[in-house]
């Protein structure tokens, strides 16, 4: 610590101002030995020292240490203080000056500050310097400077994706370089071309340094490249492919040809405006036209016997034809009338459900109960519904059955064809199944309120459903479409899709404290006439408490803006939508088509979002250094799969079971930390104690998933056992620990169909298969529970019992609240629903009429 001069009084001639004086002349004194100086300026005694440099804030870079810089005048004493300590005298350099225009004294001081002294107070504060100067009437303190060490990581926090873009479509690749102190600065490349916005303006770079290209040329094609560069290093990302493609335009159409022998005349037209390029859709259409000629027009011939016996057979072809017309009609009408009758037998009203105690003998398939039940059956007074053949419930002829059973063929004999697919699955489309998918979608895309539909086959699902209805799932991913019998008028055919959007530019626009709390979520296509309700099935992310938020339910309108249709808990049974919200999924019930969000408001600190927290690792690795990945997503199934098909891709391998935490609305960033790793033979490549995720980051919902990489070295090829603690947490929140111990070497295997939880249910299902409740005993459940009973034994009671009794006045609102009751169930339990606890359910109501038991074939 240096000898400090004390504090100065102002008194003439006083021997401490000699000394000083003395002192900042450069004499030196020892003991009681005295020195005489020169006299002293006037003008030094009434002035304060000012600064001519004050220090500024220097990076390190690696471990070469940095100079602050500090001079002033007048000065006789200058010393340097950091983080509130004084630094030794010993470490000053000074120099000593006089101006030649003002003769004052003129003092500078440097001192050389190393990564070491840095390194100490690392995550208690910034490291600060300031210069303290002194003159015989006071002192002065210099500007704080800031020391930082200076790094820039290796991975890319979001790494821009390749894209398919039609001509003239605007391109948005998205940017979030690693992050570094000094903070990186960004550029892009193009084939390794620098891009240059001043010269070609169809570029713009935002602030948040993505790269947005206006519209789309076939001479953007290329690989697109960013860079992040600070005073440390340099990093590239990943290229990300942009391909600029040409759907094929029709010229127009030739003029007609002349009239030909044949009294026919032709036009043509050529796929060349544009022609088709780089992956672009052939024309659509035909390119070849005929037109019969009117008789003036048609070449004048000389009719010759030829031309006799042609017409007379052509005429004797006709005469067959007819009567052999006659005859199919016949025989067809004779055969009708034997299946004219509403329902066939008693087994429509026996099928559908599951036996009790029966278990199947191989998967998908169910064994058959015994012929009669055993003599104390528990269930052996209950009744089976027997069918009601005086009264018409359906136009509907032929054969219902369960959703197990498909083996037989759902036929209608009063509209389209309905043939089984073979894994249960059905759909309606003109007596026929359309086996492309991807052209469907991109007949849709085609339409112009379609155009923002994604082109990802593999997250849509659609069919063909008529007046019974059915259900649209997408594979694991959380999300379903149920299309409750009735919904769809009669006499109406619905081509109906259901698909997740992904692009980034649909995404809901959030003010405030907002985030997406679900999938955005779109079915079609708008505008469609619904008799009933149905009922969207999609994950959310929040704890579920509507005391912590305000949950709005948004739609898409046609002008592409979104619109808040919903407030949970202030629901209007009189508007066309209504939302059940669960632990994890949110049922909207909505009488209108078209584009879903959840979107919530915290009301408080306490809110909460549920977070996946899922590990990754490489599957394969050779080199000393060993990577490991971790994923920070909302808790919704789609994201999950997005992250699952990526990691497949990339080749790595889950290393441990996904955990969730749940992320408050309390503004404290997310940290990630690596411990107990075997120092012999692992280190930790990080630089810091712990990384860390921005609140707003995870908050705001602008990125679908982010993630971490923790770097770790080995110091030995050999070393293939890793043992270690991987903690993730909130600041000042919950936290998660992930414990892992598995050899890198061992298990090479990459992720899987069985990580990804393949879903084996059908994506579409039409008609009876879709339900786990016949369509007839539906009927009379509904029939005897909507009617109301003095003693409540009615659709109240069928509420109450399965726990929806906060709905009732939604339910009371409908024509028939036990219908849409049952629609809710389905929608609830279609993988896991227990047809034996409905039925328990009506027993305790006691309506012995809509009992649902099953009886064998053999007992009807």
């Amino acid at each position: 610590m240096p000898l400090l001069p004390a504090p100065f009084v102002r008194c003439r001639l006083s021997a401490t101002l000699r000394v000083l004086w003395l002192l900042s002349a450069g004499f030196s004194l020892t003991g009681s030995e005295h020195t005489a100086t020169a006299a002293l300026p006037a003008a030094f005694s009434d002035l304060l020292p000012h600064f001519l440099v004050e220090p500024e804030d220097e990076y390190i870079v690696k471990n070469k240490p940095v100079t602050l810089t500090c001079r002033s005048t007048p000065a006789t004493q200058i010393y340097f203080k950091c983080n509130g300590e004084w630094v030794h005298q010993d470490d000053h350099l000074i120099e000593r000056t006089v101006d030649p225009a003002t003769a004052l004294p003129v003092m500078q001081v440097t001192i050389d500050i190393t990564r070491q002294q840095v390194e100490k107070i690392f995550g208690l504060d910034e490291y600060w310097c300031q210069c303290v100067a002194w003159s015989t009437t006071g002192t002065q303190k210099s500007q704080k400077a800031y020391i930082r060490i200076a790094y820039l990581r290796k991975n890319f926090e979001e790494e821009p994706q390749g894209k398919e873009v039609a001509l003239d479509q605007e391109v948005l690749l998205r940017c979030h370089p690693p992050e570094g102190v000094p903070q990186a600065e960004v550029e892009w490349q193009r084939n390794e071309d620098v891009i240059n916005p001043t010269s070609d303006p169809n570029f713009f770079i935002t602030a948040d340094h993505n790269l947005v290209i206006r519209k789309a040329r076939l001479a953007d094609t290329g690989n697109y490249t960013c860079v992040a560069k600070n005073i440390v290093a340099r990093r590239k990302s990943s290229s990300a492919t942009v391909l600029v493609y040409v759907d094929g335009g029709w010229s127009e159409w030739s003029k007609w040809s002349a009239c030909g022998a044949d009294c026919s005349m032709w036009r043509s037209r050529e796929c060349t405006q544009p022609s088709p390029g780089t992956g672009g859709k052939d024309c659509q259409g035909v390119d070849l036209q005929s037109l019969n000629c009117t008789s003036e027009q048609c070449p004048q011939t000389v009719s010759g016997a030829e031309d006799v016996a042609l017409y007379v057979g052509m005429v004797a072809v006709a005469l067959c034809l007819t009567l052999l017309l006659i005859v199919v009609v016949l025989v067809y009408r004779r055969k009708k009338e034997g299946l004219d009758a509403d329902v066939a037998d008693s087994s429509i009203l026996t099928t559908g459900f599951q036996p009790m105690g029966i278990k199947p003998s191989k998967p998908g398939v169910w064994a058959p109960r015994p012929r009669r039940p055993p003599p104390h059956s528990k269930n052996s007074h209950l009744l089976t519904i027997q069918p009601d053949l005086t009264t018409t419930t359906t136009s509907y002829q032929g054969t219902l059955r369960s959703r197990h059973d498909t083996t037989g063929k759902f036929s209608m004999t009063n509209g389209p064809l309905l043939d089984p697919l073979p894994n249960g699955s059905h759909t309606l489309h003109n007596g026929k199944l359309n086996s492309n998918p991807s052209e469907f979608v991109s007949r849709l895309s085609s339409q112009s309120f379609f155009k923002t539909l994604p082109r990802d086959v593999d997250n849509t699902s659609y069919g063909t459903f008529n007046f019974l209805g059915g259900r649209l799932t997408i594979p694991n991913m959380g999300i379903s479409l149920l299309i409750p019998p009735e919904a769809i008028p009669r006499g109406k055919i619905y081509e109906i899709y259901l698909t997740v959007q992904r692009k980034e530019d649909l995404r809901l626009p959030l003010a405030g404290c907002q985030t997406l709390l679900s999938p955005v979520v779109s079915c079609g296509p708008p505008g469609v006439v619904l008799s009933r309700p149905v009922i969207l099935s999609m994950d959310h992310c929040s704890d579920a408490s509507l005391d912590n938020w305000a949950v709005r339910l948004k739609k898409q309108n046609y002008e592409g803006v979104w619109e808040d249709v919903l407030l949970m808990g202030e629901e209007l049974v009189s508007e066309p939508y209504y939302c059940q919200l669960e632990a994890e999924t949110c049922r909207v019930f909505t009488e209108q088509l078209g584009s879903f969000a959840l979107v919530g408001e915290s009301l408080h600190m306490g809110a909460a979002k549920r977070l996946r927290l899922v590990l990754f690792s490489d599957s394969y690795c050779s080199t000393l250094e060993y990577n490991i990945r971790v994923y920070c997503m909302d808790d919704t199934q789609d994201i999950f799969k997005e992250v699952m098909q990526m990691e497949r891709q990339l080749g790595g391998r889950l290393i441990d079971e996904p955990h969730v935490l749940l992320f408050k609305d309390s503004y404290h960033n997310l940290r990630l930390s690596i411990h107990d790793m075997p120092q012999a033979h692992w280190r930790s490549k990080l630089l810091a104690g712990y990384q860390e995720i921005p609140f707003y980051h995870i908050w705001n919902g602008s990125q679908r998933y982010l993630h971490c990489t923790f770097t770790l070295e080995r110091l030995s090829l050999s070393t293939c056992e890793l043992t270690c603690q991987l903690c993730v947490w909130q600041v000042e929140g919950e936290g998660q620990s992930f414990s892992l111990d598995f050899n890198i070497a061992k298990d090479t295997r990459s992720v899987d169909s069985e990580c990804l939880l393949m879903d084996s249910n059908a994506t579409a299902l039409a008609g009876p298969s879709a339900f786990q409740i016949p369509y007839l005993i539906r009927q009379k459940i509904c029939s005897s529970l909507d009617a109301p009973c003095p003693n409540g034994a009615d659709w109240r009671m069928l509420a109450q019992r399965l726990k929806l009794e906060k709905h009732m006045s939604f339910f009371a609102s409908k024509a028939s609240p036990t219908s849409v009751i049952l629609d809710l169930w389905e929608a609830q339990h279609f993988h896991s629903g227990n047809i034996n606890q409905l039925a328990a359910v009506m027993a305790d109501i006691g309506k012995q009429e809509a009992m649902i038991f099953l009886v064998s074939d053999g007992e009807c």
